[in-house]
């Protein structure tokens, strides 16, 4: 049987070995333990120093890029776009900055803004109730316009094709002079039009976009949608993007630097898709390097360029080679030459 003699040894004995153990860590083995854990403290603040500093250093430097740039942006944007109207579509979430930055720079270039068509959540709604109505708007506009449908590209955005293929037919022409049998609609037609999605609740407009533009900028949310490439609203925007490149003389699609950066972000899901062969992208429209070039990328559609994508974000360039913008030229001055351009041979008289 054991006895109380026994436990109280036994205690002894635990607490003597962790004093001892106590005693030894903080003697014998301290000098090397803490020798290491000093060192390798020193080493990161190192490297969190040289990290940080390097940090400042480019920001800084992108600090200074952008005041550049916004500094030179007249400059670098002035007769662009001599004239041109442009109307901007936002999808639900579009970045504010992205939409006032291009309204700047196109002003800027000697363009216009027609006004804005702002699509609302319901236009991304694939439900059933939703289909049925744009599918009901649609075919009554389009027979009481006389406007043939586009064939479907994707079954499950048939309707908003259909809707968007109206829309554009409302708010953008290829040309300023194209009239309804090229595939525009007159104002009063335009109107109607646009008051049938409204009241329906798929969009709002604001200023006079139904003095048709010739170019369009679809500007996409901010974030990326948790669905990615499947999301309804970025498939969705597909169709939207399309009818809008074959109604106008370019269509442009923006994001923003985080936003287009995300996996599966409206930018990155129209890169891979068949439509980005029909219109340009940029994907950093939110900084001033971004709207500088998304005029560049503009005037180089209505010039006749192929589309292109723009950015940092998987983008296949920075920006466009910009368009030698046209100087106005005026007939030299002609000063007569003070010397002769010749010997003159001289007459004497005799007497």
């Amino acid at each position: 049987m054991i006895d109380f003699r026994y436990h109280l040894v036994s205690i002894v004995a635990v607490f003597l070995a962790l004093a001892i153990g106590i005693v030894l860590g903080s003697t014998e083995l301290q000098g090397n333990t803490i020798d290491v854990l000093r060192s390798s403290q020193n080493s990161l603040k190192n490297q969190l120093s040289a990290v940080s500093a390097q940090r400042d250093s480019y920001k800084a430097l992108a600090g200074a890029s952008d005041t550049f740039l916004r500094t030179a942006e007249q400059k670098l944007v002035t007769g662009m776009l001599p004239g041109d109207r442009i109307v901007i579509v936002t999808e639900p979430g579009a970045p504010s900055g992205i939409i006032s930055g291009i309204k700047q720079a196109a002003g800027l270039a000697g363009a216009s803004i027609s006004g804005t068509v702002a699509l609302q959540p319901k236009f991304n709604d694939l439900s059933g109730a939703t289909q049925s109505s744009l599918s009901a708007i649609n075919s009554q506009l389009a027979s009481s316009d006389a406007v043939t449908l586009a064939p479907a590209t994707a079954a499950q955005t048939f309707y908003q094709q259909q809707a968007a293929q109206l829309i554009a037919a409302a708010v953008v022409h290829k040309s300023a002079s194209q009239t309804n049998q090229a595939g525009g609609l007159v104002a009063s037609q335009a109107q109607l039009v646009l008051q049938e999605y409204a009241q329906a609740g798929y969009l709002t407009v604001s200023g006079t976009v139904t003095d048709p533009a010739t170019l369009a900028v679809l500007v996409t949310p901010g974030t990326a949608p948790s669905d990615g490439s499947a999301d309804p609203a970025n498939q969705v925007l597909l169709a939207v993007a399309q009818q809008f490149a074959t109604a106008s003389a370019g269509t442009l699609v923006t994001g923003s630097v985080i936003g287009s950066a995300e996996p599966g972000s409206a930018v990155s899901v129209l890169r891979g898709s068949g439509v980005s062969s029909e219109v340009s992208s940029v994907d950093n429209a939110d900084t001033t390097l971004g709207q500088i070039v998304s005029v560049w990328a503009l005037a180089d559609l209505l010039a006749g360029v192929k589309p292109n994508s723009y950015g940092i974000s998987g983008a296949s360039a920075v920006s466009p080679v910009p368009l030698p913008v046209p100087s106005v030229t005026s007939t030299p001055s002609v000063t007569p030459s003070q010397q002769p351009t010749g010997k003159v041979k001289k007459t004497v008289v005799k007497k």
